[in-house]
């Protein structure tokens, strides 16, 4: 049964362990993420596959058409979005929206630059970027 008092204590939560998406095709997905992203593959057991991502842990998890939905976008951090998005395109990515400054914090200067490609299962990721103001 659920308590509906608040706890005297706080919740504590920590990092983000594992995000997980679904896709139609573990193996097509496992050389896209693995060999076209070049995120370090853990295991694959059946119709999963698991990769890390700089300390999180990427579920990917095949499901049939009558299951399968988008997930939710992840943004990967980027040094350089620009020399990133090229790569993306050498590699065969299908690219779906150039780098785009969506921001510039007044108070620093600093610029969030994002681009947007496809993993080849219907999912959209990103490219991130915090760009430092020139001096």
């Amino acid at each position: 049964m659920t308590s509906s008092k608040p706890s005297a204590a706080p919740l504590r939560l920590g990092a983000v362990g594992q995000v997980s998406l679904f896709v139609r095709d573990v193996a097509r997905a496992e050389r896209f993420y693995g060999q076209t992203l070049g995120l370090p593959h853990h295991f694959t057991f059946g119709d999963m596959a698991f990769f890390d991502m700089a300390g999180t842990r990427l579920y990917l998890h095949a499901v049939g058409e009558e299951k399968w939905k988008p997930g939710s976008i992840l943004y990967f951090l980027v040094d350089d979005i620009h020399a990133a998005w090229e790569k993306l395109g050498r590699r065969g990515v299908h690219r779906v929206g150039a780098p785009h400054n969506i921001y510039t914090d007044e108070a620093t200067g600093t610029a969030e630059w994002m681009a947007f490609f496809e993993d080849g299962e219907g999912n959209t990721l990103a490219l991130m970027a915090r760009v430092a103001p020139r001096r």
